[in-house]
């Protein structure tokens, strides 16, 4: 069985619910959902260097073009 890469937050988020509510863990909400937003956070900050990269090619190809 292969697990796909996005498929693994959501398969630890599914067992850190589990373990909080069964009291095995004490953890905090946020620690117990942190698979889900720190992968959010992941895909922005991906996208955010995109754009920077994009924005700096673009602007070197401007300066030499001149």
């Amino acid at each position: 069985m292969k697990i796909e890469l996005a498929g693994l937050p959501m398969i630890l988020f599914i067992v850190f619910v589990i373990l909080k509510l069964c009291k095995v863990i004490t953890w905090s909400w946020w620690w117990v959902t942190s698979p889900l937003w720190i992968m959010g956070l992941i895909i922005v900050a991906a996208m955010v260097l995109y754009i920077v990269v994009f924005i700096i090619v673009e602007l070197c190809k401007n300066k030499k073009t001149k």
